[in-house]
């Protein structure tokens, strides 16, 4: 398998700087594992979850952290989780904070092309109905809409892609992320 070179925003290919991986950034909810799974399956590439592993590494899930210590110990853990990631041919679906982190962010962007999965807050709404115990790094005063917005102009900094998934299903949302990683650079 080759590697992707990146494409700027205007979708020209920059020279000399190939990456091999995919990694998703969004909220908790956009789909980032299930899809990951899936676009994985579609280009023969492995597939990394941060959040996985985090749990793994430290033998806890993602609200025990959350419960022993704070959301910003469970920030600075994924950071140093990601900035140890040092991968070929993978979709790395990300957790939705991993965009708190420039260092981690410049790392999975030396290593990968960065694709937002961009789903509007109603939708997100839908999907995700425990906000207060699934392990997702907000202050206790924050409310899922604060978080959203706050994330959005992140997840926007960082996106070298951006996928609309609202109104796509996870199979269709993976065929587009394949589309538009042209079939001629995956050789």
């Amino acid at each position: 398998m080759g590697l992707i070179p990146l494409h700027s925003k205007n979708g020209r290919a920059k020279k000399h700087h190939m990456k091999s991986n995919l990694t998703l950034i969004g909220m908790p909810g956009a789909g980032k594992s299930t899809i990951g799974i899936i676009l994985a399956k579609v280009l023969s590439f492995g597939f990394i979850d941060t959040d996985i592993l985090i749990q793994i590494n430290q033998q806890k899930s993602l609200q025990q952290i959350i419960n022993e210590s704070d959301h910003l110990n469970l920030r600075k853990i994924e950071e140093e989780e990601i900035l140890k990631i040092n991968i070929e041919n993978h979709i790395i679906a990300t957790g939705g904070s991993a965009v708190y982190s420039e260092k981690a962010m410049n790392h999975l962007k030396a290593i990968s092309i960065i694709i937002f999965l961009q789903v509007g807050y109603e939708e997100i709404t839908k999907r995700i109905h425990n906000f207060k115990t699934r392990g997702i790094a907000s202050s206790k005063q924050q409310t899922f809409n604060d978080l959203y917005n706050e994330r959005q102009v992140l997840y926007n900094r960082y996106a070298e892609i951006t996928i609309d998934c609202n109104t796509l299903d996870q199979e269709e949302i993976a065929m587009e992320i394949a589309k538009k990683i042209s079939p001629n650079e995956l050789s």
